[in-house]
């Protein structure tokens, strides 16, 4: 009892909360719409998941899809890649030949300008040579001539390969800048085409593969694919026109090396024959002088000995001469009208004149033999010291001939092959060697 005393007395005194009271209308109502409503939401769930379900699908089709294309993509930009680095390559490489061909030709020009010194060297030692003649011999001849204008073509021929040389150098110069250009886009499509080859290797599970900040950035210098192209054509182009006109310019130094030789060739043998043919004319006029000489002096000893005869001819008179005067002295010692004037008084008379007239005659004719004597012993003394003249220029001519030997050193073809090979420059330039079949 005392228990359900202090439970009555603690119920009665809890406070009591106030409610509302519905009616069972609006309970069935509430229960109604709830119904309504959770059905209504599950139909809208359904749908929402009916449509993400679709909308999962769509999108991993989607997203295969696009990965497959991207990696189709990819695949084709690394298949472009490696065709324009197949196409650099084989252009670097051609370049490389072209660059190792126009250096040795340019190597030869240079050689062939060097040895443009031993003809001038021999040229000028010729002209100094032939200034050492004398007197009349030293003559503005057809050898001068010659060696004036072998002057020339020398000078020609050296302008024309410094010219050459210089040509080639800034030819080499715009081959390697090509070649560089070249080199460097090259270098660029291998780190492109690593770059795309690893993005191709890529997947979804890659470990690589996070986040990163836009993504969609327009990286700056950014080219199209048409720009891409022309770009890489423009350095083949440009490679392939520099080729040509390499080759070009080597054609061009090998024909000038071929016409060089056959100019420098033609002129030293005008030269030559033009010295050969003075040493001829020296030799027949040294010939002439000499016999001109023997003779001078043949007829000197005969004028000498016919002096010798006319001056022994007037002494041989003097006796004769001096028995005509002692007659006619003594007969002046006739006595009386024997100092007859008779036929032998005459004839005395007569003898003594006859002799004075001849030794008169001999000693004009004697006179005469020695003014002879004397032009013929100028003209000795004059054939003499042109002799010396011609003997000097002879020597000196045969001197400046010898000295040309070092000009003929030069290779001579012995066929028409040879000749051939010579004007092409293939038989001393080696360039099949260094340009392979595509070239040679």
């Amino acid at each position: 009892m005392a228990m359900t005393g202090i439970s009555d007395a603690m119920t009665t005194n809890l406070p009591k909360k106030p409610a509302v009271k519905f009616n069972p209308a609006d309970w069935h109502t509430n229960k109604h719409s709830i119904s309504t409503d959770a059905e209504r939401s599950r139909n809208v769930s359904f749908q929402v998941r009916q449509e993400g379900r679709f909308l999962n699908n769509e999108t991993d089709n989607q997203t295969w899809w696009d990965t497959h294309d991207n990696n189709v993509r990819l695949g084709d930009r690394l298949d472009e890649i490696e065709e324009w680095r197949q196409i650099l390559r084989y252009e670097i490489e051609d370049i490389d030949r072209e660059l190792e061909a126009i250096r040795v030709t340019k190597n030869q020009c240079e050689n062939k300008l060097n040895d443009m010194k031993i003809p001038l060297d021999v040229n000028i030692e010729n002209h100094v040579t032939r200034e050492g003649r004398l007197g009349v011999d030293l003559v503005r001849d057809e050898p001068e001539s010659e060696l004036t204008k072998e002057t020339k073509v020398i000078d020609a021929i050296k302008r024309n390969l410094h010219q050459k040389c210089q040509e080639s150098f800034a030819q080499i110069e715009r081959l390697q800048e090509c070649r560089q250009q070249l080199l460097n886009d090259l270098n660029d499509k291998n780190s492109s085409h690593a770059i795309d080859e690893e993005n191709l290797a890529m997947d979804k599970h890659s470990s690589a593969i996070s986040f990163k900040p836009n993504p969609l950035r327009v990286p700056k210098g950014s080219v199209t694919p048409q720009q891409w192209i022309a770009f890489s054509k423009y350095n083949k182009d440009r490679a392939d026109a520099e080729m040509e006109s390499s080759k070009r310019l080597r054609e061009n130094i090998q024909q000038l090396i071929a016409q060089s030789s056959s100019d420098l060739d033609s002129q030293k043998n005008a030269t030559e024959f033009a010295m050969r043919k003075r040493i001829h004319e020296t030799e027949n006029a040294l010939d002439e002088l000499k016999w001109q000489k023997k003779n001078t002096e043949k007829e000197i000893a005969q004028v000498e000995d016919d002096i010798d005869k006319l001056e022994k001819a007037i002494r041989d008179k003097d006796p004769v001469m001096k028995l005509a005067h002692t007659r006619l002295e003594n007969r002046t010692y006739r006595p009386g009208v024997e100092l007859v004037r008779d036929e032998v008084q005459y004839g005395l008379v007569d003898e003594v004149k006859q002799i004075e007239a001849s030794q008169k005659a001999l000693q004009e004719k004697c006179k005469q033999a020695k003014h002879a004597w004397n032009i013929l012993q100028e003209q000795l003394r004059r054939i003499d010291e042109d002799i010396a003249l011609k003997e000097n220029s002879l020597q000196l001519e045969k001197r400046a001939l010898g000295t040309r030997r070092r000009l003929n050193t030069v290779y001579r073809p012995e066929t028409e092959t040879d000749k051939n090979l010579i004007v092409t420059g293939v038989d001393k330039t080696g360039l099949s060697k260094v340009l392979g079949l595509k070239y040679a």
